[in-house]
């Protein structure tokens, strides 16, 4: 059988809905909601949104650090926030919001010798953020009247099904693997492997646990500092429901950067929640405007490394591939 050809410009069908999405939002609302949005930055604001990513990205370098050692794979604590910071930068400005993560996962795997292990903490360290997130996003639709607008049930019943089919492999797996040399068998085992040492364990689980709730804390409170900025003046826990529906609606593969889809769904919320969809517009606006300050040092850590292997290219020195595994942080075998 013929492989599939792949069809050139196939990727910018996403990234064109984004963009859609915002010039409509754009276009619905006064233009002082934008004007506002640019207005409201200022160097003070800059720097608090470097500060926050500061901490949020090394809070999520962590959990990433936790599950790769746990996985078995050696990730020095220095790559680990230089590549994390660097994926947050290129996830702002590339489309789809995750070839950052895609590098991140490709590059690691290749210098520690196992690019599908590589390619698996990565998944299972943005799986823990994604299943926290739906956790806070379930909190606040079942118990803030005030989110039930936007994608939160959409996304609440997604991550429920995605949990209970993993369940469901996880206990019929072992009944229909009679063919115990066949190649999906031995992909789900090395999975399950993963999933047992980089997220469930005495050591390991608790971890990822609190470094992703302090991690969502972070992108929240980046949240309520753009409101401010806006010149909300509402108690924080109003301003939860939209946060954790704009973080959400970010999680989605469309657009770049989660501009458009990001825009629309929090004038959305702050429109139900009657605190006006214009003012939703420009908070959203500022903390896009935000974010992207936030992650600039990762464009720094990528021009950095960018210059560096073509320095050494040029010199002919090979490159460090650090091929080395560490045992998993429960003490069992990788």
């Amino acid at each position: 059988m013929r492989p599939r050809p792949t069809v050139p410009g196939a990727w910018w069908p996403r990234p064109l809905i984004g963009l859609l999405l915002l010039a409509g939002v754009v276009w619905w609302s006064p233009l002082d909601a934008l004007t506002d949005a640019f207005e409201a930055i200022d160097v003070g604001l800059a720097l608090s949104a470097l500060g926050v990513g500061l901490a949020t990205t090394v809070l999520c370098a962590a959990r990433w650090w936790t599950v790769a050692r746990g996985t078995g794979l050696c990730l020095p604590w220095s790559r680990a926030v230089g590549d994390y910071y660097r994926a947050v930068f290129l996830n702002a400005v590339l489309p789809s919001g995750v070839l950052g993560d895609v590098h991140r996962a490709i590059d690691h795997g290749r210098d520690a010798g196992d690019v599908p292990r590589g390619v698996r903490a990565v998944v299972l360290e943005r799986m823990a953020g994604q299943v926290v997130l739906a956790a806070a996003g379930a909190v606040a639709l079942f118990v803030l009247p005030a989110a039930s607008t936007g994608p939160g049930v959409v996304t609440v019943a997604v991550w429920a099904g995605v949990a209970g089919l993993v369940a469901a492999v996880a206990v019929c797996a072992p009944r229909l693997g009679r063919r115990r040399d066949a190649l999906w068998w031995r992909v789900l085992t090395e999975t399950a492997r993963d999933v047992r040492n980089g997220l469930c364990t005495r050591t390991t689980g608790p971890a990822v646990l609190v470094l992703s709730v302090a991690a969502l804390a972070g992108h929240v409170t980046l949240f309520v500092l753009a409101a401010r900025a806006a010149g909300v003046t509402e108690p924080v826990g109003m301003l939860l429901p939209p946060a954790v529906a704009a973080l959400i609606t970010m999680s989605v593969p469309a657009g770049v950067g989660g501009w458009g889809p990001r825009e629309a769904v929090t004038a959305l919320v702050f429109g139900a929640v009657g605190l006006g969809a214009s003012v939703g517009l420009t908070v959203s606006v500022v903390y896009g405007l935000l974010a992207l300050v936030a992650s600039l040092p990762g464009g720094v850590v990528f021009l950095w490394r960018l210059l560096r292997v073509e320095d050494r290219q040029v010199g002919g020195e090979p490159l460090d591939q650090g091929r080395e595994q560490v045992p998993p942080l429960d003490g069992r075998g990788a």
